[in-house]
């Protein structure tokens, strides 16, 4: 966090200081919205919860170090009194962003794959100038203005994941957080159901692009049709990938290995140079051809940022993490979220481990499809049929029964059950699973199969419940 005193911050986000004994007090740690994450220095966001109201834990949060509370009324500590917190954080990361004059904001969208590329290019960034990037997957109207938070004065690169669940809400996190950089992974189904349709999705997706300058760099996904003519929104010069002969970055002989890591050949600029992927799964290799473009874009030489490429790890948790037990067991945790492109997205990286061995998937309902929820969920059903899968345990209500029936009507001899919850699907996978088996879990955030998936990881997974 860039020092700024507490009256510095009331001018900035249009507050007023209560029970503030020194305005002069600097604020020097990030902003945080769980009080339970407060710093010493830093700032808690007073935010109304879904079962709980922030107010109710300011005097925790300063008992744990922050020095003030943005609030919406007095709380009895040291407080930033502001008519709307939401707003006060916008005004707050404008603030901050505008101390660091030499930060450039790279926006980073899509339907899926935002956070493994956000933290693929802040691996690779690196090697142009220092980088911070979004925390997690912190990208919406509280999540990116926290990140924001964590500026600092030498810092180059500021990579923001941008989410949206709407038309106008990409438009908005740009205002408060211009981009300079703006990246378009994809337009596939995730929150369909709150947007309307794909093109809905692709309206609101290229917002992002629409806000950048004149001098900005837009980088577009070559491979996706709905992505690709988002050129004709900018005024930026563009910048592309993809797999396709016409990209300007592209991904030539692709190979995977046995565990489902990607190798491939890394194009652009008249160069060339080999990228080993340490990420399970083939769509990573789209990830790192984006991240490939803005390193690129950005100066960078082609065979050091496939070297970074190379080097770079799973930094968040959720998405297809690999862990090998010792019992021969490979459980892959891919239960961050889940929708019908990744669902497929994860079942090909299974195909690619296949190595005979036996394989069970524990797959949670997809929610937010809308009225395609049935037939999206049926779809996913007849790609486990098709996959190699052995044994099927469908997580959740109609949805998942739906995608277990189609499953089951694909392929007779696929063994499939039906759990509940995520603990009934731990006590049945425990049950089901054999020494050696390959076991994918994946569902979206809601149904809490990361619960699930990090208990089959331990070592003890194959004991009762306990």
């Amino acid at each position: 966090m860039i020092p700024l005193s507490l009256e510095a911050l009331a001018t900035a986000v249009g507050g007023r200081l209560v029970d503030v004994p020194d305005a002069s007090v600097l604020v020097t740690a990030p902003t945080v919205v769980d009080s339970r994450a407060a710093e010493p220095g830093g700032l808690f966001a007073a935010l109304p919860g879904e079962h709980a109201d922030g107010h109710a834990f300011a005097a925790d949060a300063v008992k744990a170090g922050a020095v003030a509370v943005l609030a919406t009324r007095p709380v009895g500590v040291p407080a930033l009194v502001v008519e709307d917190v939401l707003d006060a954080l916008a005004a707050l990361a404008r603030t901050v962003l505008a101390e660091v004059p030499q930060a450039m904001v790279i926006g980073v969208t899509g339907s899926a794959g935002k956070t493994s590329t956000k933290d693929l290019i802040a691996q690779v960034l690196p090697e142009l100038g220092p980088t911070i990037a979004t925390v997690k997957s912190f990208n919406g109207e509280i999540g990116m203005p926290l990140a924001v938070t964590h500026l600092d004065r030498g810092v180059r690169y500021v990579v923001l994941e941008m989410g949206a669940r709407g038309v106008g809400h990409i438009a908005h996190l740009t205002r408060i957080a211009p981009p300079t950089v703006g990246l378009v992974l994809n337009v596939g189904t995730a929150h369909v159901g709150e947007f309307g349709g794909r093109e809905q999705i692709a309206q609101a997706k290229g917002e992002l692009v629409e806000a950048l300058p004149a001098k900005g760099l837009a980088i577009l996904n070559a491979d996706d049709p709905l992505v690709a003519p988002m050129a004709s929104r900018t005024r930026a010069q563009v910048l592309t990938f993809g797999t396709g002969p016409d990209a300007d970055v592209r991904a030539v002989d692709v190979v995977l290995d046995s565990a489902g890591r990607a190798s491939f050949t890394l194009v652009a600029a008249g160069s060339d140079a080999r990228v080993e992927l340490a990420l399970h799964g083939v769509h990573h290799v789209s990830n790192a051809l984006a991240a490939a473009a803005v390193s690129i874009g950005l100066g960078a030489d082609v065979e050091k940022t496939a070297a970074a490429l190379s080097r770079a790890v799973l930094v968040a948790t959720g998405r297809m993490e690999v862990t090998d037990r010792n019992d021969g067991v490979r459980v892959i945790n891919d239960a961050f979220n889940a929708n019908p492109d990744s669902m497929k997205a994860a079942l090909t990286a299974l195909e690619a481990m296949n190595d005979g061995r036996r394989i069970l998937s524990v797959l949670g309902e997809m929610k937010e499809l809308g009225a395609d929820g049935t037939d999206g969920h049926r779809q996913v059903g007849r790609l486990v049929a098709a996959s190699g899968v052995n044994v099927l345990i469908a997580v959740g209500g109609a949805d998942a029964q739906a995608m277990a029936e189609a499953a089951q009507e694909s392929n007779p001899r696929l063994q499939v059950v039906s759990a509940s919850d995520r603990d009934h699907a731990l006590t049945l996978a425990r049950d089901l699973i054999e020494p050696g088996d390959i076991v994918l879990v994946k569902g979206s955030h809601s149904v809490g199969l990361e619960h699930t998936a990090v208990r089959l990881a331990q070592p003890d997974a194959m004991a009762g419940v306990r």
